[in-house]
């Protein structure tokens, strides 16, 4: 059953991503609009279904590397959904649906391991804010891209595809960094969380991820007071936000890479 909810699952995203490909290339294609929500949507359901099977074992929670990947993924596919029905943020779904696609296959067919919890109602607020930060912070990067990418095509003079379909430069900038504050109130919450609840957040197996998300949060906060005292936009907002991405993911999936596969080789 979990096999088979996967892959109708990655089939719907990988569909979707395909159609909202199609409409880039032309307006014409404008009536894809709703199958494309549709199919995301029953991606998204059968990956929840999925996500929560693979989580929740008799032995605890199972939080080990691609099991967490797949439920990042899913959350941005979820929020990008939702955001799609109040802005046209339709063109994020070629970069999420493939993200969630991937992760989802990723949970189910590789092997497990085995790394089943208990955790405490604190320890679970601080795992469930540091999760709905990655999530944000995904979302933020990938408009990011999006906005860089825009504003070379309109610097070109392309007016075509990709940036016919896409808001405003200004819009795409508001919506980044309205993003970006949501991720960094959230992933500032997780470290207040992770130093109450958390019994030593610079022991050996947690001395990296502490690390790289305090350097994390100093990005985004620099990147954020830059914004709103120095007037920071466009490329110099893409660079601090990949910059901060970047140390956030180095410092949760890098340190989960690191003692659950590379030291058990």
């Amino acid at each position: 059953m979990l096999i088979t909810t996967t892959l109708i699952a990655a089939l719907c995203y990988t569909i979707a991503t395909v159609l909202q490909c199609r409409r880039l290339s032309s307006t014409a294609h404008e009536q894809l609009r709703t199958p494309i929500r549709l199919l995301g949507l029953v991606g998204f359901l059968l990956q929840g279904h999925a996500v929560y099977r693979e989580l929740h074992h008799p032995a605890g929670i199972d939080l080990s590397f691609f099991p967490v990947g797949s439920l990042i993924a899913w959350v941005v596919a979820g929020l990008v959904l939702t955001s799609s029905l109040r802005h046209r943020l339709d063109n994020l779904f070629v970069g999420v649906f493939p993200l969630a696609a991937i992760t989802t296959l990723l949970a189910t067919f590789t092997p497990e391991a085995n790394v089943h919890k208990a955790y405490a109602g604190g320890l679970i607020t601080h795992i469930l804010l540091s999760l709905l930060a990655y999530s944000l912070f995904t979302i933020a990067t990938v408009q990011a891209l999006m906005l860089s990418r825009q504003e070379r095509a309109l610097k070109q003079h392309h007016t075509r595809g990709l940036v016919a379909s896409l808001p405003p430069l200004q819009i795409m900038e508001r919506l980044l960094f309205e993003t970006l504050w949501a991720g960094f109130l959230l992933l500032t919450a997780a470290l207040i969380s992770g130093f109450l609840f958390v019994d030593n957040l610079f022991a050996q197996h947690l001395v990296h991820k502490t690390l790289f998300s305090l350097v994390a949060w100093i990005v985004y906060a620099l990147l954020l007071a830059g914004r709103h005292f120095l007037g920071w936009r466009s490329q110099t907002a893409v660079r601090w936000t990949l910059g901060g991405f970047i140390l956030l993911m180095l410092g949760f999936f890098g340190s989960k890479l690191v003692l659950e596969m590379l030291l058990k080789m």
